[in-house]
């Protein structure tokens, strides 16, 4: 049967409601006495007996809570949210797994909501100011309290080849781009057409995503990578110093062998670790084929004996999820630093989070058009990322926000981890035909498709209501499960070669770990039924890892994550062929040159100009 279920703070705990209360008032000028905040749980599955069990035990307590099935909303004003199909509700999730708790073999499901409650008459202009405060189209929506049922899944799309692709002409391929939402430009999209012609057939529509995933500026790094073919210095003030700092650059672009290779900031980036490499002086860095965090090995102090440890440093950028969805943007922020040493073998153990915004006390009516207030990003961005750090059991030694007016526009939010394991708990293995990639964690689902090209297109002021999906749901405890996971010794001694499901999903986390993989889409575990194979070769999150192993070890490696209560999937070989390929409803529906991939699509130039600084002191401020 199926049932509905309110539950409401008792007098004297109705911190969360009157906080909103206040927040409300001061952020839309409104004088509210009274307001109420009732948590609804719809609940499917249940029997009336596991009901009774779960009512004061799961969805409330004795002490602070009203927990009931029977509440009379009739002529009372509210407003009632829930999350958009497809959005992770860890509250919803976290219920069931309680429910599970008290009969293991509970075929339950659990949606939940909110209901801001009035004991006041409101006007219709302030109830829709309300709304459009507390509903972020993002990711929630009006709740319609009228109907007890569970989101609607769409059945999994058929997948699709795009007819007439080869057939496209140069003067077609930026509006192609445009009408299809890519990241990548006419000039990439010209290196895909030229590539299938070769190949004879039009493409899958999945594997032009997962190449445009591939090759967007997020993972690609292509601002970093575009060839700078001439750089102009204006006079200035620091004109010398950066002509001699561009001099030295190439004496050492010449020293190390370099001078053949392009011109970019990516170059100019690393090329100071490669000069200190190559003179001796980080003796200390790990290199290996694995780039998932800076590594370097030091000795640690083991009860008074010396060992040889990994000490891995990350940082994550979160703009653009943040400035959308910031709770959600924030939490993986974090989540997404940690996953990266994480996905290294080691342990994090600290954190460092800064941030820039701009006026928080601008008054909610000057909001920029087609962005939240800067007031409701920064708090719930914080919250969203204690949240984090709080569940999964991370110090934050650091935090601070910068204030300026040049962050209205996009939001800075940077989350920095460090992490460590023992060098003898470590194996850096290069895959070979006949292993297996073991995929294990959280499940798969639509938040989170499309995260990486999304985070590299130019955002409009309808960005709010049309990227949902591109904002990850983090979920602390499942990553928390697979940090234990990797705290076992005789777990990470199996593993030749890892990787995070990070920006890419499934095509990049487990593409990336061998030249040639033969992927099984349909054995990737999912939140609820009908995402595309588009959507699970894609669909990104930090709470999931990817393996390679030796075939005769997988039993044992399973075993270790049913330890710890980790699912756990084999879902692609090691091939010998240098293809990525995905099979889906035993059809295959990907068929990729590694080569082709690796290319990263066209190459891209840019002349630069370095404007010339004031004639002032640039660390005095000057009013």
């Amino acid at each position: 049967m199926n049932y509905r279920v309110f539950v409401e703070k008792k007098e004297g705990f109705q911190v969360e409601a009157q906080s909103l209360r206040k927040e409300l008032n001061a952020s839309l000028s409104l004088k509210l006495s009274q307001l109420r905040l009732v948590n609804v749980y719809d609940l499917f599955g249940f029997d009336r007996q596991l009901l009774d069990k779960c009512l004061y035990t799961v969805f409330g307590e004795r002490p602070t809570d009203r927990v009931t099935t029977d509440f009379d909303l009739e002529g009372r004003q509210y407003l009632a949210v829930e999350y958009l199909p497809g959005q992770f509700d860890q509250r919803a999730s976290s219920a069931e797994d309680c429910v599970r708790l008290i009969d293991y073999n509970a075929d339950i499901t659990i949606k939940s909501g909110k209901i801001i409650l009035f004991d006041e008459p409101i006007d219709t202009e302030t109830m829709d100011k309300i709304r459009r405060y507390f509903v972020n189209p993002i990711e929630s929506r009006q709740k319609d309290l009228s109907i007890l049922e569970t989101f609607a899944q769409p059945a999994a799309e058929e997948a699709r080849i795009i007819e007439g692709f080869v057939d496209l002409q140069d003067d077609d391929l930026a509006r192609y781009c445009k009408e299809n939402s890519l990241a990548m430009n006419a000039d990439d999209l010209r290196e895909v057409v030229r590539y299938f012609r070769l190949e004879r057939r039009n493409p899958y529509e999945t594997e032009l995503k997962i190449l445009d995933t591939y090759w967007s500026d997020h993972c690609r790094h292509t601002t970093f990578n575009t060839s700078l073919e001439e750089i102009t210095i204006e006079k200035g003030l620091a004109s010398d110093s950066i002509e001699a700092s561009l001099e030295l650059y190439h004496s050492m672009r010449g020293e190390l062998r370099r001078s053949d290779r392009n011109v970019c900031l990516m170059d100019m980036a690393t090329l100071g670790a490669r000069y200190l490499r190559a003179k001796g002086f980080l003796d200390d860095l790990e290199e290996s084929d694995e780039n998932n965090a800076c590594s370097i090995t030091v000795d640690v102090d083991v009860d008074g004996k010396s060992e040889r440890w990994l000490l891995q440093f990350k940082n994550e950028t979160h703009n653009h999820p943040t400035e959308i969805e910031p709770f959600g943007g924030a939490s993986t922020c974090l989540g997404g630093a940690i996953r990266d040493p994480l996905s290294g073998r080691s342990y994090v153990y600290q954190a460092m989070r800064v941030t820039g915004a701009g006026d928080i006390y601008m008054p909610v009516g000057d909001t920029l058009k087609g962005k939240l207030p800067q007031k409701t990003i920064s708090t719930k961005a914080a919250q969203g990322y204690s949240s984090y750090g709080n569940q999964i059991g991370l110090a934050t030694t650091f935090v601070r926000e910068i204030y300026h007016d040049q962050y209205v526009a996009k939001r800075l939010e940077v989350g920095a981890v460090v992490g460590a394991v023992r060098v003898d708990d470590v194996r850096r293995l290069k895959p070979k035909a006949g292993d297996v990639v073991l995929m294990f964690g959280g499940r798969t689902g639509r938040d989170g498709v499309g995260g990486a090209t999304g985070s590299s297109k130019e955002h409009t002021t309808e960005s709010l209501e049309r990227c949902s999906s591109e904002v990850q749901k983090g979920n602390a405890p499942e990553e928390r499960k697979l940090q234990r996971l990797f705290r076992r010794s005789e777990a990470t001694r199996l593993v030749k070669k890892a990787n995070d499901f990070g920006a890419g999903g499934v095509c990049v986390a487990v593409g990336e770990l061998a030249d040639g993989l033969d992927i099984y889409l349909d054995r990737v575990r999912t939140k609820y039924s009908g995402l595309s194979a588009t959507e699970l070769a894609i669909s990104e999150s930090q709470e999931r890892m990817a393996v390679v192993v030796g075939r005769d070890d997988i039993e044992e490696f399973m075993r270790y994550c049913s330890e710890e209560n980790i699912e756990v999937t084999h879902i692609a070989d090691v091939t010998d062929t240098a293809r990525l390929r995905m099979m889906f409803k035993g059809e295959t529906i990907v068929d990729l040159s590694r080569e082709f991939i690796d290319s990263a699509g066209a190459q891209h130039f840019a002349r630069a100009t370095i404007a010339a600084v004031a004639d002032r002191n640039p660390f005095v401020s000057c009013d």
